[in-house]
């Protein structure tokens, strides 16, 4: 089972509220993505035109692809009802909010991302953050 995280994400953001979205994909992106060639850091999402795109998500070309394969950091556009769009911009013209992904996984046949509503943090938050992890593993040993 593929599973793609975004490790940074939980780190320099606060998730104030997940959602799980379809992306409407190629098919050389999916065999590439299936084969686990696929990267999440620097990624981000931005409505456009009433419509959410992913910008900068890395997805290797497929090895075995012809003169058809992708461009390997092309916008790709998330699959969400429009509803679900509009309280996103809505949620996005307030100050400090960004759409990130967090993971990338199949469901059954189908590529889906949860995607983070999130807050920036200040780095003060950062250093809290890493104290917090340290305390946590050292009480676990």
């Amino acid at each position: 089972m593929v599973e793609i995280r975004n490790k940074k994400a939980y780190y320099d953001y606060y998730v104030l509220r997940e959602l799980e979205v379809g992306i409407a994909l190629t098919g050389t992106e999916i065999k590439s993505i299936r084969q686990g060639s696929a990267s999440l850091n620097d990624t981000y999402a931005r409505v456009k035109n009433h419509e959410v795109y992913l910008i900068n998500m890395y997805i290797a070309k497929y090895e075995e692809g012809n003169r058809f394969n992708h461009e390997e950091r092309r916008s790709r556009k998330l699959l969400l009802h429009r509803q679900e769009i509009h309280k996103i911009e809505n949620e996005v013209k307030l100050e400090g909010i960004s759409l990130i992904p967090l993971k990338l996984y199949f469901k059954g046949n189908k590529v889906k991302i949860l995607l983070g509503v999130c807050k920036g943090k200040k780095n003060y938050d950062k250093r809290e953050t890493i104290k917090e992890r340290d305390l946590e593993r050292l009480n676990r040993q």
